[in-house]
């Protein structure tokens, strides 16, 4: 057996580059996220309008998805990454100024609230493009005997950001206001947008450049729906997410169940992924390959249940508790997901197999966020989170059940043959 080197993909001086500007991004996306969902809850005190944020990005982002897949495969993968994040600070920018004085003085409500629903679908749109994007580009930026390693890397460094943002956006909102902090994303996107450009162009993997759209998003939905492994971990992540998630309606916690105010906001938030950091980082010491399949189902099991006794909680230290294990199971099944994805596809469907990755994970957190809005209007805050945590354990078992080519997988003859490998 070859030992493992935690520190492989960060011997690589690109891949570290990307880091820094993954870090940028998701730690400026963080703190966007959280703060527009404050400004809307405060402005409307509805939470089915937190739901209708997740809405307006999932219609985008569902139905672009495939088609962005197959531009991906198609095109060299740094400058799409830049182009990227360029439009995605025209986001950050449209944002800063609805929330200035000048235009919340002189607009209506509806008016500042639709517009904010309009960037956000425009968002949705161009998140169909960075998932691929990304998962593609990483691929490129190190070899693919430690490809496991740079997944975790990878993942572990979107968490931190995602703690991070979350964290220092709920206190810049009590210190700077809205605007202002929205302003600093604003600058942070630049800023990445800089850096992206110290990474080579790559080359183009894929050998079938010119293939007909309809022939090229046939051939990678085919791949996913044949490989039960894939398709397993995608459909159970998908269910866990539309169900579990609790990030939609955390201001409605914040501000009228545990009555913490934004700095508590941002605690909450930030508590979600520092459980998962927590994990992610022990991941590259200690292998996630034997009992992959068992691991998974294990961990989006413990979510489950860390997500009821959230929802059933009305003391602040025992939600963040809850919440923390809540990022810390969720960790665990982002590296094993990201890991059997990078292990799993074909450099040449990387794009459509990312893509079919965000229909089923990705645009699940924007319709988990309208479940969660719309069951927290009928049902209540606590019990809207309840039934979903319920609902997680529910499909871990049927999963579990139904598909025992996950249940069973290990992936350490596979990530043993690739370090060995050249």
């Amino acid at each position: 057996m070859t030992k493992q080197d935690p520190y492989a993909a960060l011997r690589i001086k690109e891949f570290n580059i990307f880091l820094f500007v993954r870090f940028l991004l998701v730690f400026g996306w963080s703190m966007q996220f959280i703060v527009i969902e404050w400004q809307v809850y405060s402005i409307t005190k509805d939470p089915l309008s937190l739901g209708i944020i997740g809405l307006m990005e999932i219609i985008p982002a569902f139905t672009m998805a495939l088609f962005a897949g197959h531009i991906v495969d198609q095109n060299e993968k740094r400058n799409l990454f830049a182009i990227c994040i360029a439009a995605f600070s025209f986001i950050s920018l449209g944002l800063f100024l609805l929330t200035s004085e000048t235009i919340v003085g002189d607009w209506s409500t509806n008016s500042v609230l639709y517009s904010i629903y309009g960037l956000v679908f425009f968002g949705g749109f161009l998140r169909s493009f960075f998932g691929p994007t990304i998962f593609s580009l990483v691929a490129l930026l190190v070899p693919k005997k430690i490809y496991h390693n740079a997944a975790t890397w990878s993942t572990s460094t979107w968490k931190t950001a995602s703690v991070s943002g979350a964290l220092f956006g709920g206190f810049f909102i009590g210190w700077i206001g809205v605007d202002q902090t929205l302003c600093l994303v604003f600058i942070l996107v630049m800023l990445s947008l800089i850096f992206t450009f110290l990474i080579d162009k790559k080359p183009i993997l894929n050998k079938k450049i010119g293939e007909p759209m309809k022939e090229s998003l046939k051939a990678g939905v085919r791949f996913v729906f044949q490989n039960k492994a894939i398709l397993g971990v995608l459909t159970l992540d998908m269910i866990a997410v539309l169900f579990g998630g609790t990030v939609a309606i955390l201001s409605v916690f914040a501000q009228d169940v545990l009555k913490v105010g934004p700095e508590g906001f941002g605690i909450l938030n930030a508590s979600i992924s520092m459980g998962s950091i927590v994990t992610m980082f022990l991941t590259t010491y200690i292998p996630i390959n034997r009992k992959t399949g068992k691991k998974m189902l294990i961990s989006v099991f413990v979510f489950g249940l860390s997500i009821i006794a959230f929802g059933l909680s009305s003391i602040f230290w025992v939600s963040i508790l809850a919440l923390f294990i809540s990022g810390a199971a969720d960790g665990i099944s982002m590296v094993i997901r990201q890991t059997i994805l990078q292990l799993k596809t074909p450099d040449d469907m990387r794009g459509r197999v990312s893509s079919v990755n965000s229909m089923f994970v990705g645009s699940s957190n924007e319709l988990g966020a309208f479940e969660s809005g719309l069951a927290a209007k009928f049902l209540g805050a606590s019990m809207a989170v309840v039934f979903g945590g319920t609902m997680t354990l529910l499909t871990v078992v049927g999963i579990g059940a139904l598909n025992p080519t996950l249940r069973d997988l290990d992936l350490t003859e596979e990530i043993e043959a690739n370090q060995t490998g050249t």
